[in-house]
């Protein structure tokens, strides 16, 4: 029978011996999978509320490059060149989701540390999926391709990066921001003249003054593939922009204010450094939550600031950074001019 004293030695060097290390070591990592494999099925039940897009209208290899101004449902290179964005969107759990959900962080800025082991060869052999260029042609974002559908590619030549300042035309670029929550960029460009006709052409003070029937007519439209819900928020966040009209003389003045009236310009080599989401786009969209407006998450936001102009994030060698890059100095200047009189 073993002593008080000389059960506890033989206790002790039981704990100090390495077999039971390693099985406790055995059991914690055990412990570990199981908590982990517990959040990832919470995340995945998550993210299927919170991003249809990715869960009902892709493929499991839909990047996160879709969420924003690469996103084109008739390119097959998009999903060639990244690999599947659910397994490294990291789990962020606490605090307040956005419609968006403050999951979606910029997977590329995550992988940034790899890139910088991979060589230029290497880099340049990576991109032939997404050069469309053909001798004499324009060299465009390396998002577009020859897949590309030709509303989405006028839409980056003509519109994308552009500063835009009249309230319609930035109530609409706010309003087809927010239906990327449901569709991507080229299915919402291929009906952007129905939305037009639907909505009066985006004038804050008609669509303010919808009613229930409009709602009923536009949601019941089925070409126009509005939920019920998506409609009274941009009806919704018409009355918003009177409101910040009244205030701040104009929605154009109050969004511009944000950035000083001055474009932020991105100055990307490549697609994967352009973010989905910055801490300016977190203020802009925490400012108008608070001002009563909806579906305006920090990545639609971004989205919906690169389309007007505020954000120029057109890559380096396009052939519309300099152009957008004149226009922003032409409207920064005018509005500087503005001010002296």
């Amino acid at each position: 029978m073993l002593t008080t004293s000389s059960h506890s030695r033989h206790h002790h060097a039981f704990e100090r011996s390495p077999n039971h290390s390693m099985m406790k070591n055995i059991a914690d990592r055990n412990k570990h999978d199981l908590l982990q494999s517990a959040m990832n099925h919470a995340a995945s039940k998550y993210m299927q509320r919170i991003y249809p897009l990715g869960i009902q209208r892709s493929s499991s290899n839909l990047t996160l490059s879709s969420l924003s101004l690469s996103q084109n449902s008739n390119d097959s290179s998009l999903s060639s060149s990244n690999s599947s964005w659910e397994p490294k969107v990291p789990l962020l759990y606490g605090g307040t989701f956005s419609p968006w959900g403050d999951v979606l962080v910029s997977l590329e800025r995550r992988r940034e540390e790899d890139d910088d082991k991979v060589s230029d060869h290497d880099v340049e052999g990576g991109e032939e999926d997404f050069d469309c260029s053909e001798p004499g042609s324009l060299h465009r974002c390396s998002w577009i391709t020859k897949n590309s559908d030709e509303a989405y590619v006028q839409f980056h030549d003509e519109c994308w990066g552009v500063p835009v300042y009249n309230d319609n035309r930035l109530f609409e670029l706010l309003a087809l921001s927010g239906m990327l929550i449901d569709h991507n960029w080229t299915e919402i460009l291929k009906r952007r003249d129905m939305y037009r006709e639907a909505f009066a052409d985006f004038d804050p003070s008609t669509v303010a003054k919808m009613d229930e029937n409009d709602v009923a007519e536009i949601s019941g439209n089925k070409e126009l593939k509005l939920a019920e819900c998506r409609v009274r928020c941009i009806i919704e966040n018409a009355k918003c922009i009177q409101k910040v009209a009244k205030e701040f003389g104009s929605f154009s003045g109050y969004i511009w204010g944000h950035v000083n009236h001055r474009p932020t310009v991105g100055r990307y080599k490549h697609h994967k450094y352009i973010p989905f989401r910055t801490p300016k786009s977190e203020g802009v969209s925490k400012d108008l939550v608070r001002r009563g407006f909806r579906l305006v998450g920090p990545v639609i936001v971004y989205s919906f600031m690169q389309a007007s102009g505020i954000v120029i994030d057109h890559l380096v060698d396009c052939f519309r950074f300099p152009e957008c890059l004149h226009l922003a100095d032409r409207s920064w200047a005018a509005s500087k001019a503005a001010t002296l009189y």
